[in-house]
């Protein structure tokens, strides 16, 4: 629970009388999925736990939750190390954390990592909405990055978890748009279309350029929960 939100803006380290008001609860989530041979399982879950702690000072009385380390994987069953709970279950966790966190704050966001939860995000959240839970979600976003550990996700763990990141065990996948490789992505998963693992090339990857990066996108979710106007599937916009 290390980094820039204070022991006082973090959830697991409270004491029940000192939750007082309405907070608003920032949720990281993220997946335990391969990211190539470089980068670690965790790199979603790190990446949206980054963003979320950047946030929390800049918000009045926001709280960091511990963050929802499990997601929808299943494209990326192929490869060890892996553990996917599936869209059902996760849409499952994401009601239930909204209904049980809204019994004592004002708000819930979803700070999301991975693009494999949007499924159960799009669907859990409206529902918590239309029960009358002011809940959202965001994603970590990276306009124009590439689809899977490639430069975008290496640069940022390089400058997020430094001593995480093997840059020599790098390598290039398959650089194809994601949009076009939806269809084989669906009928094989990422290791039909590319055995490393790779979308994306890491290659040019560096600290400097993640650090731009994490925070473009800190102003961007921050400038999103500041407005806080959700659309139909529980986005911030």
């Amino acid at each position: 629970m290390d980094g820039a939100a204070p022991r006082d803006r973090q959830l697991g380290w409270a004491r029940w009388p000192e939750l007082t008001g309405e907070p608003l609860v920032v949720v990281p989530l993220g997946s335990v999925e391969q990211h190539g041979a470089h980068l670690p399982l965790a790199t979603d879950t790190a990446v949206a736990a980054a963003v979320s702690r950047a946030v929390v000072p800049a918000l009045p009385d926001a709280l960091l939750a511990p963050p929802l380390a499990y997601g929808a994987s299943g494209e990326h069953e192929g490869f060890p190390g892996t553990v996917s709970i599936g869209t059902a279950a996760l849409t499952a966790v994401l009601v239930e954390v909204g209904r049980s966190a809204l019994r004592w704050a004002g708000r819930l966001l979803v700070v999301n990592g991975h693009g494999g939860n949007l499924d159960a995000l799009r669907a859990a959240v409206p529902l918590l909405r239309a029960e009358g839970r002011d809940v959202a979600w965001v994603p970590c976003a990276v306009p124009g990055g590439d689809a899977h550990a490639g430069r975008t996700e290496t640069s940022l763990m390089v400058h997020v978890e430094p001593a995480a990141v093997r840059l020599e065990h790098a390598e290039p996948g398959v650089t194809t748009p994601v949009a076009e490789l939806l269809p084989r992505l669906r009928r094989e998963g990422v290791r039909g279309v590319s055995p490393g693992g790779v979308l994306g090339d890491p290659a040019g990857a560096s600290a400097a350029e993640g650090a731009a990066l994490l925070d473009a996108m800190v102003a961007r979710v921050l400038a999103a929960a500041t407005r806080w106007h959700v659309d139909g599937d529980g986005r911030l916009r």
